[in-house]
């Protein structure tokens, strides 16, 4: 990226510590979300519930926040987002009532929608050639999810979870400050005052972009919904205490967060398509495997019955979720390739919408998760779940995608040879 200016740096880096700052903040209830469910004696589907509320109004924020962006400029919609969440995520640790908690996440899960803010306001400093980097760099910002596995398990084991949310206020008012002193305006980045809100979501009859926001829902959606599940996975599944979960657990977030820039850089090479099309094998092959529960079965042999087992140990099971982990970070950013590359005058309405969709998948699917398992008591239903989300993406980009491309240069089509 030569050439690259000190507005532009600047730029990148504040939002993308801010972005990580909210990520961290929407991911909260991932940790203490498990001794709120032992106090308030919640079952599977209410935690579901209860760690997916401040997702919601995450994504459903995200579309109006992109066409805010474009209109007024990323900086003051940013820094005003930010500021209105601090009082929300200090009162969560006075909350007492399971709908106390509820109200109180939707709130707090306005900072997810700093997602739509930042990619779009990023993009705009970049040329084309370099805004895959520069919002994979941004999009790292998701490692938040890996920042709450290691700072809130510490901040609770020695003052209790009602300390996290004080904590994590502080730091969002603190960030505010940081974000508005080292980030920057540019005027001929917004979109004209004349273009009207019905114009702006036509983008919506677009077929392509029900198409990225299924992509988006499992590269993004299932990173949200399993980060915030995997904490609670590890200890129900494994028997570990939350802090050492939420470190095993931080190994899926974490490469899901920070590897997204080199997902960018490879999509700037590759193209969007290439990157994501394999993507989506890893993770069919990934949540394969994961899918499969712990199993114990009985052969009759000549010697007499033998019992097998068959089932992933912890560190099979990590390093799976680690691969896909580093998949999705690259998936999430050649997803915004494509959005960049297609709808390079409407980037924030787009990724509104986009990340809208996506991220009412992490909504929706801890909620599943919950619920799955509560019906049938088998902890690996979630992956199961996943599995068939992948399968849906992949025969659609097949369909629309891979069918009209020559994936084998140079071959002569069958009926040639024949004749020949």
């Amino acid at each position: 990226m030569g050439g690259i200016s000190a507005k532009q740096i600047a730029v990148v880096s504040s939002s993308t510590w801010s972005f990580t700052i909210c990520f961290a903040v929407w991911m909260m209830f991932a940790v203490i979300g498990i001794p709120i469910k032992q106090k308030l004696g919640l079952n599977e589907t209410e935690f579901g519930l209860l760690a997916a509320m401040p997702v919601l109004t995450g994504s459903l924020i995200r579309l109006p926040l992109g066409m805010w962006t474009d209109r007024f400029g990323g900086r003051i919609v940013f820094f005003i987002l930010m500021l209105s969440t601090v009082v929300p995520i200090y009162l969560i640790g006075h909350a007492t009532a399971f709908w106390q908690f509820l109200v109180a996440g939707l709130f707090v899960g306005l900072a997810g929608g700093s997602f739509s803010v930042g990619i779009a306001y990023c993009a705009r400093w970049f040329p084309p050639a370099q805004q895959g980097f520069a919002m994979g760099i941004f999009g790292a910002g998701n490692s938040g999810a890996a920042v709450t596995k290691f700072v809130a398990p510490a901040i609770l084991a020695g003052w209790g979870w009602e300390m996290v949310p004080t904590a994590y206020a502080v730091a969002m008012l603190v960030t505010c400050g940081i974000f508005w002193l080292f980030s920057y305006d540019d005027p001929r980045h917004r979109v004209g005052t004349t273009v009207t809100v019905a114009q702006q979501i036509v983008a919506l009859r677009d077929p392509r972009v029900w198409k990225y926001c299924q992509y988006y829902s499992i590269v993004f959606g299932g990173y949200v919904g399993l980060s915030l599940w995997m904490v609670k996975y590890y200890v129900g599944e494994y028997g570990f205490s939350i802090q050492n979960a939420a470190l095993l657990a931080a190994c899926f977030s974490l490469p899901g967060g920070v590897l997204r820039a080199i997902g960018g850089y490879l999509s700037d090479r590759f193209g969007a398509h290439k990157i994501t099309w394999w993507v989506l094998w890893v993770s069919w092959i990934c949540l394969f495997m994961l899918s499969y529960p712990q199993t114990d079965f009985t052969v009759q042999t000549t010697t007499g019955p033998r019992t097998f087992h068959i089932g992933l140990n912890v560190w099979a099971f990590t390093g799976l979720m680690f691969v896909m982990g580093v998949a999705w970070a690259f998936g999430k950013a050649s997803v915004f390739k494509y959005i960049s590359d297609e709808y390079p005058h409407n980037i924030g309405v787009i990724s509104g919408i986009v990340g809208l969709v996506g991220g009412l998948g992490g909504f929706v699917l801890p909620i599943m998760f919950g619920a799955l398992l509560d019906l049938t008591g088998v902890r690996s239903s979630a992956f199961m779940l996943l599995y068939g989300i992948v399968w849906v993406s992949l025969i659609w980009m097949y369909w629309t995608e891979v069918r009209s491309i020559d994936l084998m240069p140079g071959r002569k089509p069958a009926a040639v040879e024949i004749a020949e």
